[in-house]
């Protein structure tokens, strides 16, 4: 095909065609760049956005790991603290019982013999079983043990008296049991119960 048109309407129509593919590549071009950038922006959000969310979860980590050793450091220290309050406690309610025996043996009535002494659980408390001649002396013992002037019981309640003929002791033909309660100042315990020091 021969081409008759003039020289410079020929050049025209080359840079004419040559101009709109420079344009449609310029476009691309900044149509690229500008997908690029957004690419970009995206990631960079989404990066700060992950950065944001694992330092907060880093800081909700820290504060959750203090706030544990808080309550195990408040736990362990109540721990301590009852485990001192059960040991004064066991403590005030230690018998001395050398001097206690001597101070019941002074105010046991004479026709009277201790059988058996036994603590009850930290309540502050002595069950007394004793043989008697009769139930004058069971009930003697009981107003001597409890009487505020031998420092020793409170308060001693009778449980019970039995008397028999065929009595394994023929002289002691009675048994009473007494269940006593020591007195807030009894100064037979380790610990006194006022001013929370030995004796």
């Amino acid at each position: 095909m021969i081409n008759l048109l003039p020289t410079d309407l020929r050049q025209e129509y080359v840079f004419a065609r040559r101009n709109t593919q420079l344009r449609r590549w310029a476009f691309a071009l900044l149509f690229g760049l500008v997908g690029v950038g957004l690419v970009t922006t995206g990631g960079m959000l989404y990066i700060q956005r992950s950065i944001d969310t694992y330092s907060s979860q880093v800081v909700q980590a820290e504060d959750s790991l203090k706030q544990q050793k808080l309550d195990e450091t408040r736990k362990h220290s109540e721990d301590i603290t009852s485990s001192l309050k059960l040991v004064v406690q066991v403590l005030s309610r230690e018998v001395l019982f050398s001097k206690l025996l001597t101070q019941i043996a002074t105010v046991t009535p004479p026709d009277t013999s201790l059988t058996d002494l036994s603590i009850s659980k930290v309540q502050g408390s002595l069950d007394i079983t004793a043989i008697t001649t009769d139930y004058k002396s069971a009930t003697q013992l009981q107003v001597n043990l409890q009487d505020p002037a031998n420092k020793i019981f409170s308060k001693a309640d009778i449980q019970t008296i039995s008397c028999t003929a065929n009595s394994a002791n023929p002289k002691y033909p009675c048994t009473v049991t007494l269940k006593a309660l020591f007195s807030e100042n009894n100064p037979f315990l380790f610990i006194n119960k006022t001013t929370g020091t030995k004796p």
